[in-house]
């Protein structure tokens, strides 16, 4: 075999071994997602990823909140701010390709001087105007995988924006309707404290006649001054939670409006039986996805170690010093140097360099396969629970409307006489259960609602 044959065969090696260096990230194969969702639909062309915020908090009051605290909030402007960031490290990789280039001028001026004035010597003034260009080209593949780690990069604090977007939204949310849940819970808990303090007045009214006595009326008392303790406590939640929130929004704190809890509309797409793809859309799957990528080029750079780096150097000037005198007028001088470097031996720090981008990729594949999983089961589970909120709405307000008719009747009946006070008392108290448990039903959708937000990701933006 000649020395040519040697030297393509070298060459063919070369190049099939490095093919991969200049590919970019797949998702690997065994990657499977079918099923992850459980009983809820997939596939298809409207998904419930697809949906915005808008279209899942539709509420005029609290749009406008959450706008606000788009605009205002810290955190969003510092996701902003390190997008700006990596940006601009991407763009120093991009221009990683082109060579540096430095302007270094330089001047000498020089004069003998003898002291016994036997000779007069000249001036000597020599000038050099070089301008020097340096490419580090590097190993093979190194900048093309170091700048498409840069691009992962920012699409990784994209992908973080998105998800400080995603939470900022739903804090708003629910907030404004634990806010409105408040406002309904106060507001039966102010009329069940009047009705017992009716009932106090009248209790007392009766003992002074004799006809009732100082313990029935000290245990109506009591329960009296426990309904104005809920009152109390709602009211200071209230204010405690438009403060929280009034710190989200960048103001201070104030009266926070708001509709009431009853006017939410879960959106119609849920009533569809719409399919769900939340791998393009959800902040922590797309993470994991964009560190699996992340460690791939990273593999490519460790493994671009193991070939000859090449560095390009070339200057030229012009100049009226050449040698060891100097010429009038000056001349151009060019030189150019290439260098080739192949590491042979490295402490084995390049082989074990290698081998932990390897496990750290293995690392990233893990990952990401558990991050799918994550993701399925809480869109699943978000899903269920928002349909068990809504079949237990048809079946609560039944019982309300059952009890509101009983409270009529024994309050019919009162009125003739016929029951004692206590049985309209009772009527009123097994009615405000009912009218809790709807309020709990309501904000249990609602809170499904926000964690299906969250599961999908946010929603397209």
């Amino acid at each position: 075999m000649n020395k040519n044959s040697i030297i393509s065969i070298a060459m063919t090696t070369l190049l099939l071994s490095s093919c991969a260096l200049f590919r970019n990230y797949e998702r690997p194969a065994e990657i499977n997602t079918d099923g992850i969702y459980g009983d809820v639909q997939s596939g298809g062309e409207q998904s419930l990823g697809d949906i915005k915020w808008r279209e899942f908090f539709t509420d005029p009051q609290l749009q406008v909140l959450i706008e606000k605290g788009l605009a205002n909030n810290t955190d969003m402007k510092n996701a902003d701010l390190k997008i700006q960031e990596v940006q601009y490290a991407l763009k120093c990789a991009k221009l990683a390709y082109f060579p540096n280039i430095y302007f270094n001028p330089s001047g000498t001026v020089s004069k003998a001087w003898d002291p016994y004035a036997r000779n007069d010597y000249s001036t000597n003034t020599t000038y050099s105007l070089p301008a020097t260009m340096s490419w580090q080209i590097g190993s093979l593949g190194s900048l093309r995988n170091a700048k498409k780690k840069a691009e992962v990069n920012v699409e990784q604090l994209k992908n973080a924006k998105q998800a400080v977007q995603a939470a900022l939204v739903a804090n708003i949310a629910s907030m404004y309707y634990t806010l409105s849940s408040l406002d309904e819970q106060l507001a039966l808990n102010q009329t069940t404290r009047d009705n017992w303090g009716t009932y106090l007045d009248m209790e007392k009214k009766l003992m002074n006649a004799g006809q009732a006595n100082i313990a029935a009326v000290a245990s109506i008392e009591a329960t009296y001054h426990s309904m104005c303790t809920n009152v109390i406590a709602i009211e200071d939640n209230i204010k405690v939670i438009e403060n929280s929130l009034g710190t989200i929004l960048g103001e201070t704190a104030g009266h926070i409006s708001r509709g009431a809890l009853s006017t939410f509309q879960s959106p119609s797409i849920l009533a569809t039986g719409a399919p769900i793809r939340i791998l393009s859309c959800r902040p922590d799957v797309k993470a994991a996805e964009l560190e699996l990528a992340s460690a791939f080029y990273e593999k490519n750079i460790a493994i671009s170690s193991f070939y000859p780096s090449l560095n390009i150097s070339a200057t030229g000037q012009f100049t009226n010093s050449l040698g060891g005198g100097a010429i009038n007028p000056g001349i151009m001088i060019g030189n150019a140097v290439a260098s080739l470097s192949q590491p042979i031996f490295s402490n084995g720090r390049i082989r074990a360099q290698y081998k932990i981008s390897k496990a750290e990729m293995e690392v990233a594949t893990n990952n990401f396969k558990q991050a799918i999983i994550a993701a399925g089961n809480e869109v699943n589970t978000a899903m269920v629970e928002l349909k068990g909120a809504e079949d237990q709405k048809e079946l609560i307000g039944k019982q309300v409307t059952s009890l509101e008719t009983a409270l009529e009747a024994t309050q019919k009946l009162y009125a003739l006489s016929s029951t004692n006070y206590l049985n309209v008392i009772t009527a009123q108290n097994s009615l405000l259960t009912a009218q809790m448990s709807q309020i709990k039903n309501r904000m249990d959708a609602i809170n499904a609602t926000i964690d299906l937000y969250q599961a999908l990701g946010g929603g397209a933006e």
